[in-house]
């Protein structure tokens, strides 16, 4: 039997949750076309009867901002470290940099064997691809690149095929019915954020957190969910709860129904807004929102 981890890194926005899930063949991760949108490690699961691959989705790598910025990008290096595989994640839409080609170089150049995932090719030109090919070739990218759409399953079976061979002989390290290493609980406020991420413009949603106040399953299988949206300005919140509330009404409606997919239960689901000034940069209030990342 085949088994093994494997680190999923790139820039942000990338496509690296969005792959993830699809391998795994469930929602492990959130997503949005924002960058930020991964915080922290998550483990995405695969099992089948040969194999188990343990996907190691990581937050975006980009220029530091704030404590959490640095908190996350810690997060990335060290699970970077700490895999038997690794598998850069490439957007092919704006072409390949030489920012770009630097940090594959500095993944490749560890002792973690690498190998690239070109994605979103289903929204470019096939000549495109080919150049980019050629680009990364004649600047010493020394691994295996493969062109892929998670959104089209395009190639996805084939690099799953080949991260197989990759990782060592061995036993599960995770329990076959195990997807994630997130509780449910996690799930729920991770919903929430994306639901904002979806709903709001840029500035909005890079500065909130979700609190979960109570997470409770009654008796009749239904879930009682009160959450805090933390967000860092007065304006933030006018602009969360919106026009005689329309805007936190719509959004937590938004959120609900995808907290009831995701739980497969009706939620009764209660949110406020408050203001946390600065909290990204403020080491005490991130670990009493996130714990430690």
């Amino acid at each position: 039997m085949k088994s093994g981890f494997i680190g999923v890194i790139g820039k942000a926005n990338a496509g690296k949750s969005t792959l993830v899930n699809v391998l795994v063949g469930e929602k492990v991760a959130i997503v949005s076309p924002k960058p930020q949108t991964t915080r922290t490690s998550i483990m995405g699961v695969l099992t089948k009867p040969e194999y188990q691959l343990v996907f190691v989705d990581t937050p975006g790598i980009y220029k530091s901002e704030n404590y959490f910025t640095d908190l996350m990008l810690k997060n990335t290096e060290t699970a970077a470290k700490d895999v038997d595989y690794l598998l850069f994640v490439h957007e092919g839409i704006n072409g390949v940099s030489g920012e770009d080609i630097s940090l594959m170089k500095r993944y490749l150049s560890g002792r973690i064997p690498m190998a690239i995932a070109y994605s979103k090719i289903d929204i470019m030109p096939k000549e495109k691809i080919v150049e980019d090919m050629k680009i990364l070739y004649e600047n010493g990218i020394d691994c295996d690149v493969f062109p892929i759409s998670a959104r089209k399953y395009t190639n996805i079976r084939k690099l799953e095929s080949y991260l197989v061979e990759k990782v060592p002989e061995g036993e599960r390290v995770i329990q076959e019915d195990i997807v994630s290493d997130k509780s449910v609980k996690f799930m729920v406020a991770e919903i929430m954020r994306e639901k904002i991420l979806l709903k709001f413009d840029d500035e909005v949603p890079h500065g909130i957190a979700i609190v979960i106040n109570k997470f409770e399953r009654r008796e009749n299988g239904t879930y009682e969910i009160n959450l805090d949206i933390v967000c860092e300005k007065a304006n933030h919140k006018a602009i969360l709860i919106g026009k005689q509330g329309r805007a936190i009404k719509e959004v937590s409606s938004f959120a609900r129904e995808g907290m009831e997919k995701f739980l497969e239960a009706k939620v009764f689901l209660t949110t406020y807004v408050r203001v946390e000034e600065n909290w990204r940069s403020r080491p005490g209030l991130i670990n009493d929102i996130y714990g430690k990342i």
